[in-house]
């Protein structure tokens, strides 16, 4: 059994749906970024954090790349030029999208007020929906790698919902129809209705 350690709407939603993907059990507690919880779990106080046998494990990527060697699932083999290949992806994906999206959000209500600079979110956007078009050429099947969905898928299509949020367009056909087959599977599905449960139940706790 798994403790997933983080609260709806945020990089938990990664780790929660490669759980439901691989059919691995697991347990939730709600927690914000920087709670004593996670304090005590993460030195950085980011979520999500997963626990482990007792040990935490921190970052999504880590998380996500650790699930997929562990169970031999949703990964090409450590050593192998398709592993290789399949990382260069996932760190496309983490510099060349989230990256733009992550300081969008950072300037839209993260930072202190006197540090944001709004003025830089059409840049971004910008940035973005070219990156995503470098990206999508690299598609080399229903999946990023081919037949298989592997750990950048998980990435990619989570950008992709982070994108709407962000209201950063993805006039990319390829890859909204990507993100439709991806939203479609049911073990998104099952996520969507844990973080749908989970934060009901926050804010009954928080009116009570």
């Amino acid at each position: 059994m798994y403790t997933l350690i983080g609260g709806p709407n945020n990089r938990t939603f990664r780790v929660l749906w490669m759980l439901e993907e691989l059919g691995l059990p697991y347990e939730r507690q709600d927690a914000h970024p920087h709670d004593p919880l996670v304090r005590e779990k993460s030195p950085l106080g980011k979520i999500p954090v997963l626990m482990v046998d007792d040990v935490p494990l921190t970052d999504s990527v880590a998380i996500l790349t650790w699930l997929a060697d562990s169970t031999g699932r949703m990964t090409a083999p450590a050593g192998s030029l398709a592993r290789a290949q399949q990382d260069g992806l996932t760190q496309q994906i983490v510099d060349e999208l989230e990256g733009q999206l992550w300081i969008a959000t950072r300037h839209s209500f993260i930072l202190p007020t006197e540090r944001r600079v709004p003025e830089i979110k059409p840049t971004l956007a910008w940035e973005f929906a070219r990156n995503c078009d470098v990206l999508a050429s690299r598609m080399q099947g229903d999946f990023l790698m081919g037949d298989e969905m592997t750990v950048p898928d998980l990435l990619l299509a989570h950008c992709l919902n982070w994108a709407v949020a962000a209201k950063f367009e993805v006039p990319n056909e390829a890859l909204q129809a990507y993100g439709a087959r991806m939203r479609s599977r049911d073990a998104y599905r099952r996520a969507v209705a844990s973080e749908k449960e989970l934060l009901a139940a926050r804010q009954a706790s928080e009116s009570a």
